[in-house]
């Protein structure tokens, strides 16, 4: 773009006016842009992409196309966007496991901070600390009890490595508890047997907890983040309980591109999205996921991405979690 600039000034006006329709088309975004979801369709992933990008569309004056790459545990998606061109035309919603969880806890063929360029936060859900409701916890206090006294006790998780496992890891190590680890294929089958009395707890993400908090079903204990979920304001947050670390973890979702990208593009990209996220049509579609959104310029994003991953690799290698040793 630099190069065109420097070479129509030196042509003179004249061949301005007449190169002036073609650098019009250049203006960003000239053409559809590929947003890519490193999950299947039809997940919580999935829908937050396809809400986000419905109304940032019409801001940026673009038309989103997403595209969801599911496999690898986001690997295939963090490897099509790091190798595509940095200009503009190929975003990835990354979120808490690719960029934080997973590599911190396996060997990944891309670099979470290197590989990309930081854009924008959408926003995040906080994670809840749930047992059966038929068993004898009450409130968070009778369940530190109740894993102290006896035994033996398990958890379930979504699978190894993933933020409901690594979670319950580190309140394991705050509280002095040790239940077992029952590593399930995905959320709802480790829900299903939690319900089943098959694990006795769980950190699920807030939004997949709601249909068996509302039903009955599950009972809730505490809820990361610094305030108090909205829909469930009996909830207390672990910081309100005297539990450190847990206030500023979420499952979080967020915007980055192909390391490289001009700084035009992504001003351009962050403010749109920055305005649509203060749109309450766009608040009230995100919170069908439990999602509150969060606006952050690309440095302060690029600086929780930090954070996130720093916190997990240092959890991961305190509690010796290799996946791929």
């Amino acid at each position: 773009m630099k190069r065109r600039n420097f070479c129509i000034a030196s042509a003179g006006m004249g061949a301005l006016a007449m190169r002036g329709p073609a650098f019009a088309r250049d203006k960003y975004p000239a053409r559809p842009i590929s947003y890519v979801v490193p999950v299947a369709a039809g997940g919580g992933s999935d829908y937050v992409a396809r809400a986000t990008t419905t109304l940032w569309g019409k801001a940026l004056g673009a038309t989103f196309v997403v595209e969801n790459l599911g496999g690898g545990g986001g690997v295939i998606a963090c490897q099509k966007t790091r190798r595509a061109d940095p200009d503009g035309y190929t975003l990835m919603q990354g979120y808490v496991a690719t960029l934080g969880t997973s590599p911190a806890t396996r060997r990944v063929p891309y670099d979470p901070i290197k590989d990309f360029t930081p854009i924008a936060m959408i926003g995040g859900t906080p994670n809840v600390l749930v047992v059966d409701a038929s068993l004898p916890v009450r409130n968070f206090q009778e369940f530190v009890g109740f894993m102290k006294a006896g035994g033996p006790h398990n958890y379930g998780s979504a699978g190894a490595g993933t933020l409901s496992h690594l979670l319950m890891e580190m309140l394991k190590a705050r509280l002095g508890i040790a239940p077992a680890h029952v590593s399930y294929k995905g959320i709802a089958p480790a829900i299903n047997d939690l319900l089943g009395g098959q694990t006795q707890a769980m950190f699920p993400g807030l939004a997949a907890a709601v249909p068996h908090l509302s039903g009955g079903k599950l009972r809730a204990l505490a809820v990361t983040g610094e305030q108090r979920a909205k829909r469930y304001p009996d909830i207390p947050t672990f910081k309100e309980l005297g539990v450190g670390d847990f206030d500023d973890v979420l499952q979080w979702y967020g915007v980055s591109g192909p390391a490289g990208m001009a700084p035009s593009t992504v001003a351009a990209l962050n403010e749109t999205l920055g305005k649509v996220l203060l749109d309450p049509e766009l608040e009230k579609l995100l919170a069908v996921e439990a999602v509150v959104p969060m606006r952050m310029t690309p440095a302060e994003f690029d600086a929780y991405v930090r954070k996130d991953l720093a916190r997990w690799t240092r959890l991961a290698q305190a509690q010796n979690i290799r996946l791929d040793a």
